[in-house]
């Protein structure tokens, strides 16, 4: 440390200030307030529960959080609006104001707005050479003038420093552009120097976090007066799930950073070990990891690990279980989800009763309801109900045969729910959770598959006299199949209550379409667990409590009405022609418009999955089991952390056996053609490059709500060079899937009575095709339309889609149309080629299949519709070719009122 450069010293402050001289220990970043690494603030945000918000806020600075990390990045809340209004609340707070804020985001405009509302001297996360110099520049300028302090990443033009010449080389070319030419205070740079895993198994990983640590020594003595930070967690990645060794990764490694200059970072102090109370050997291995001191450290660190995930239990503690009374037994294997010994256990508890039938009435209902309470209190989640449902249902399928023998009626379920997936519709994953759920709760389920007909749906109500029905759809057109139901069911005289579930339902959607044409009670359910509680209360015994609660949610029901409509009323659109004349003016040149390597339509008929694995996002799987959090910070979740590990462990199980045993086939087919924007909206394909036949005309669909002066109204059209500028653009297109074997492997499992497993097949499947759809996109950008040779990106940034081009899906917020999916299956002879086929609802079978187009232009940015007025949607009409009717049907949910 003694050579390290110090002659000024960063100053911070709240309403307190914070020195970072040279009595200062480390600086504790808290991050609690981050929506991106916490979902119960997340949660919070989402909600506008900015009390409790503030509250997380005052936990983390009374915990020792010298500084608290704000971020608002999420799509779903508006970020510069929630910046704003949380830095506002918090300058309220003394208790919070006192220390320092960061603003963290990865948006410039939220970054600014809480620079102009922020009190005291604040810390900007982050600004870096990415985006080239001359942004840098602006930004850095912007900085000074508001006096702030700013983190700047370790990454340029060329992508993230991963080594130590990178980091160092970066490093001071940040410092010189910032200090020499815009004149920036170097005590108020703080780099972050990217912290990477180490011990993944791979060979150009070694070296993460001693190149860390030596690059910071550089930068510290070599570029006076700055800061080191980091993400301290991520360099222990690797051994997600074993705390105790995290805990010492962590602590060696701040321990060896620290001394060579990192001064700041943003630790989790509960995932700290005292460096002196390491196990001398735990440590040894460790350091030989974080210092790179052997070649075989990892292998060694690995094997001595398994030692260390807390106490090791031996077999016998592991089945001291075991030795429990019989309903504790079966209680405990229901509610941990073990079938390994339930069917001994539940042929000595049929031994001991006068009728097999008491067993399931008796101990497996007893232990169920256990899972039911802990499911309902929030101490159980979803992917472990599924497996307490596996284990109920061996212990039914063993009894079966001697409750047919003794010639035994059965005892009356809770209820008989029809369960069925709209007719057009092929998606399930939800609504086989619903009956899993309901079915755990000694509900009969009857279940109809997907893609059922109204009259199919009624009659079997009829015919089996069901006490509810539920009703689910992923996509738009299975709002209006609900709606037609709901109005069948009233004209038929049906009196039972009706259940709305699925990803495009909502309260809003069934207070105004689908409640108003049926009043025998149609209940909104957001998911399954909501559908116990709901679905007991509406058909219990106490018919004065389903009264109350059917009345109580149709009052809810009519303000949400009410308010919608009047915000319908109040909001202005813009005439058709107006909004075309304020279109999106994007500069098209030759610069701005590329021409593919390879055009026209390719197809790959079996493309190995293991190409696909670096690919998967897996948030939305563990969204499709109801864990909600971002991965991997959802494995370290304090409420669903345990769970999701688990969830996670079974699905790299399960991915090792589709990959290995080839479970699913992946296909894709896709192209590039010559195009041209026509008559504002429309884009004109052609059959070659001479552009002389006009093969398709894809129809766009153009924003018209009244915006702010300088807001384009936009169209996926804007995209595409006018026919008239004389530039040759090009459009693409493409459908993938990876669904065929899926529905076989998953039925495998069903008559295995493994819904578990079941469900896990095809929630895999959806990850393996949006994966596809990534791997295809990124081959499109480098390979056949070329316009991206250089992009290096890692998985996260996928994720975050910060590449060039955007690949909008008909059905979503920028083509809500599905009608583009029969020209799109024309254009690339999708069926034909690889065997995906639309059903009359446009849905794609198989399920797990993505489709959209390709567009290539610097500012091509996905955008939401919004609401259009009906002269919009008749003038679609007219160029589709459909009747006003039937436009409207399909716009339906994009249909402003008027």
């Amino acid at each position: 440390m003694s050579k390290i450069k110090q002659t000024k010293y960063m100053k911070l402050s709240g309403l307190e200030p914070l020195v970072l001289g040279p009595d200062m220990n480390f600086i504790n970043v808290g991050e609690r307030t981050n929506v991106a690494g916490s979902k119960m603030f997340l949660r919070l945000i989402k909600e506008e529960k900015f009390d409790e918000a503030l509250a997380v806020a005052l936990h983390q600075v009374e915990g020792g959080a010298q500084i608290i990390d704000i971020n608002m990045d999420d799509g779903l809340i508006d970020g510069k609006e929630s910046m704003v209004r949380f830095l506002n609340l918090i300058m309220a707070e003394p208790d919070i104001a006192r220390v320092p804020i960061m603003i963290d985001s990865s948006k410039w405009d939220i970054i600014e707005a809480g620079l102009q509302v922020v009190q005291g001297k604040c810390v900007v996360n982050s600004i870096s050479l990415k985006e080239g110099e001359e942004i840098f520049k602006e930004h850095v300028r912007k900085l000074k003038m508001y006096g702030a302090a700013v983190i700047v990443m370790a990454f340029d033009e060329d992508g993230q420093a991963d080594n130590y010449d990178r980091r160092c080389e970066i490093a001071e070319r940040s410092y010189r552009i910032m200090v020499d030419e815009c004149g920036f205070p170097s005590e108020d740079i703080i780099f972050d120097l990217n912290i990477f895993p180490v011990a993944t198994g791979m060979e150009e990983h070694r070296r993460n976090a001693i190149d860390f640590i030596e690059a910071t020594y550089w930068v510290r003595t070599h570029l006076p007066n700055v800061s080191v930070s980091g993400g301290v967690s991520n360099v222990s990645f690797s051994f997600r799930g074993n705390n105790p060794v995290r805990e010492a990764m962590h602590s060696v490694f701040l321990y060896h950073a620290i001394k060579k200059g990192m001064n700041m970072g943003i630790v989790n102090p509960a995932m700290l070990e005292v460096y002196d109370d390491i196990p001398k050997d735990l440590l040894e291995y460790v350091e030989d990891v974080i210092l790179d001191r052997r070649d075989d450290a990892t292998e060694r660190l690995l094997d001595f690990a398994e030692s260390f995930k807390g106490e090791v239990k031996s077999e016998a503690q592991k089945l001291a279980w075991r030795d429990l009374p019989l309903q504790d037994r079966i209680t405990h294997g229901l509610v941990k989800g073990i079938d390994q010994f339930i069917v001994e256990d539940v042929e000595e508890a049929r031994l001991q009763v006068a009728k097999p039938l008491e067993v399931i009435e008796g101990h497996l209902m007893i232990g169920m309801g256990v899972v039911g309470d802990l499911f309902g209190e929030g101490k159980m989640f979803l992917p472990q109900v599924v497996k307490s449902a596996r284990v109920m249902k061996r212990a039914v399928a063993h009894l079966m045969p001697f409750i047919e023998a003794a010639k035994d009626e059965n005892s009356p379920p809770q209820g008989k729910v029809l369960l069925a997936t709209v007719k057009g519709d092929v998606h399930d994953i939800g609504k086989n959770i619903v009956g899993v759920v309901l079915a755990c709760n000694n509900y009969a389920i009857v279940d109809l598959g997907v893609m059922v007909s109204p009259e199919k749906i009624l009659q079997t109500a009829i015919d089996e006299k069901v006490d509810i029905i539920g009703l689910s759809g992923l996509i738009t057109p299975s709002l209006d199949e609900m709606v037609h139901i709901a109005k069948e069911m009233k004209r038929l005289n049906f009196i039972i209550p009706l259940l709305i579930g699925g990803a495009t339902t909502s309260k809003a959607h069934t207070a105004v379409k689908i409640a108003p044409e049926y009043d025998g009670g149609v209940i909104h359910v957001l998911d399954a667990s909501r559908s116990v509680p709901v679905t007991s209360t509406l058909i219990g015994e106490d018919k004065e409590i389903s009264q109350a609660f059917k009345d109580k949610t149709y009052a809810e029901y009519d303000k949400v009405r009410e308010g919608f409509l009047s915000r319908g009323r109040k909001k202005v659109y813009l005439p058709l022609n107006k909004a075309r004349e304020n279109n999106y003016k994007l500069e098209f040149n030759h610069n701005t418009v590329y021409t593919p390597n390879k055009t026209g339509v390719q197809v790959i008929n079996d493309l190995p999955l293991e190409e696909l694995l670096p690919f998967i996002d897996w948030t939305p799987f563990f969204q499709s089991w109801e864990l909600h959090g971002k991965f991997p910070a959802i494995l370290e979740d304090e409420i669903v952390g345990v769970q999701a590990k688990d969830l996670y462990r079974d699905a790299k199980e399960m991915l090792d056996k589709i990959v290995k045993e080839k479970w699913f086939v992946a296909k894709a087919v896709y192209g590039l053609f010559p195009a041209n924007t026509v008559n504002s909206d429309d884009i004109e394909i052609y059959k070659d490059n001479s552009r002389s036949e006009t093969i398709q005309t894809m129809l766009t669909l153009r924003q018209q709500s009244k915006k702010a002066a300088g807001k384009p109204h936009i169209a996926l059209a804007d995209y595409i060079a006018p026919k008239e500028s004389g530039l040759e653009d090009y459009i693409g297109a493409f459908c993938v899937t990876a669904g065929f074997g899926v529905e076989e492997k998953a039925e495998e499992f069903k008559q295995n009575l493994d819904d578990y497993n079941s469900i896990m097949v095809k929630a895999l499947a959806d990850r393996f095709a949006e994966a596809f759809a990534e791997y295809l996109h990124d081959k499109i950008r480098k390979q056949d339309w070329g316009y991206a040779k250089g992009e290096d990106l890692s998985n996260e940034e996928l994720i975050k889609e910060s590449y060039q081009g955007i690949r909008p899906a008909p059905g979503y917020p920028s083509c809500p149309d599905h009608t583009e999916k029969i020209q799109l299956w024309d254009l690339l002879k999708v069926k034909e080629n690889i065997g995906v086929e639309l059903t009359d609802s446009l849905a794609m079978f198989p399920t797990a299949s993505v489709s959209g187009h390709y567009f290539a232009h610097k500012e091509a940015r996905y955008f939401g519709l919004g609401k259009i007025t009906k002269e919009q949607v008749h003038d679609f009409a007219n160029r589709r070719g459909l009747t006003n009717a039937e436009a409207e049907r399909w716009l339906s949910p994009n249909m402003a009122e008027e």
